[in-house]
């Protein structure tokens, strides 16, 4: 294995030693250049294992049935003559281009999937991060066991492309789904070639989506931005309140909520089993706010007035499987993430707010199914996470 430096400070062969101004674009840069440059056989694969990696596939080839390209080969660009599987890191992948896409791959796949004869992994090949690993049989057993005691590429963490947007309109509608970001361990502020990887993105379009071309992503981003798809008795639950709470100058007491509610169903004639269902949302509404109070995240006579904030949150994410899976291109994707952000600005007046209103829509939406509480404390973690920690998103943009 070759890496940054060895122990007499000079370069290992392979290894590219990147310039004084040089910054990794993401956590996974910098944990590979500080790796490389220790010079420790073992830490590389130990930070590749953790590490989203990517190949580059003719898309023609990923879209054909059944078709499984293989491991991309290619010169080391440091060593004339040697062969190499090529990968990138997330930080590192070229700008979208129609044609070419990227499969997401990982260390243990690599082994499993390794061509014969050839010797050499190159990670990051031709930028200042690139480095060169042996790929022998007892190298590849090696990332398997560095695979199986990490885990794999880990989820919710607060992950920032620096040289993506960081300030500004775009930067902001991109941080209004920072939320899944952060659950699935991806970078938030990213508008590139890949998401989760192209095969990835078009599964996770059509399971829950059902978007299969670019009328159906086009019907799904406007049924998210008028949110249709939040809930229609969630949210005239919270109108009801919302109205209440104009009249009163104040949040209304749960007793106070429910009578108007009952009133509001009755000038209806809802039948019994609407009526059930909008006393279950003012239930389910009054038992997560009180927990998100009891932990601090509500304050005492706060509330969420809409749950517009979950529709906003996966359209943003929408917009970025389209991307990868090439149903838009970067000029509309970040006109649709523009046009996200202006919606969630007139519907809430801080991060704190979206953010309390996504975490209470996903909590209530998922209560049936979460009977140990796991969504709630996955909820409350992501919303700590992006309203205290001070490389947030939402520390470091303007709402409005």
């Amino acid at each position: 294995m070759t890496t940054g430096t060895g122990t007499t400070g000079a370069p290992a062969p392979g290894a590219t030693v990147p310039g004084a101004g040089w910054a990794p674009p993401t956590e996974t840069e910098r944990l590979l250049h500080e790796a490389a440059t220790a010079g420790d056989r073992g830490a590389l694969p130990a930070a590749l294992s953790r590490s989203r990696l990517f190949v580059r596939v003719a898309r023609l080839h990923a879209d054909t049935p059944g078709f499984t390209p293989p491991l991309p080969t290619q010169p080391d660009p440091s060593t004339q003559g040697r062969m190499c599987v090529a990968v990138l890191t997330s930080g590192m992948l070229p700008p979208w281009h129609p044609d070419w896409v990227f499969e997401a791959t990982a260390l243990d796949d690599l082994a499993r999937r390794w061509p014969n004869g050839v010797k050499w992994l190159v990670v990051n090949p031709g930028t200042p991060c690139a480095v060169t690993l042996e790929a022998g049989p007892g190298r590849r057993r090696a990332w398997l066991k560095a695979h199986a005691r990490s885990g794999g590429p880990q989820a919710g963490r607060l992950l920032t492309h620096r040289a993506g947007p960081l300030h500004g309109p775009v930067a902001h509608g991109l941080a209004l789904g920072a939320h899944l970001a952060v659950h699935n361990g991806l970078v938030w502020n990213d508008l590139g070639a890949a998401y989760e990887g192209y095969g990835t993105d078009r599964a996770r379009l059509r399971n829950p989506w059902r978007v299969l071309d670019r009328a159906g992503y086009h019907g799904t981003l406007d049924a998210l931005l008028s949110t249709q798809l939040v809930g229609r008795t969630y949210e005239s639950v919270l109108g009801i309140r919302r109205t209440l709470a104009g009249r009163l100058g104040r949040t209304p007491t749960a007793p106070e909520w429910s009578a108007a509610l009952t009133d509001a169903l009755a000038r209806r004639r809802s039948g019994p089993s609407e009526s059930a269902e909008a006393h279950e949302a003012l239930r389910l509404a009054v038992t997560y706010e009180d927990r998100f109070r009891a932990d601090g995240a509500l304050g005492p006579g706060e509330r969420v007035d809409t749950l517009a904030a979950f529709d906003y949150g996966r359209a943003v994410n929408v917009v970025r499987l389209a991307l990868g899976a090439r149903l838009c291109d970067p000029h509309e994707a970040e006109q649709a993430v523009l046009r996200i952000g202006a919606l969630a600005r007139q519907a809430y007046g801080s991060w704190a707010q979206f953010s309390l209103g996504y975490s209470l829509t996903r909590v209530m939406h998922f209560d049936e199914d979460d009977p140990s509480g796991v969504k709630y404390e996955q909820s409350l973690a992501q919303h700590r996470v992006l309203t205290q920690d001070p490389d947030s998103p939402y520390r470091n943009i303007a709402w409005s």
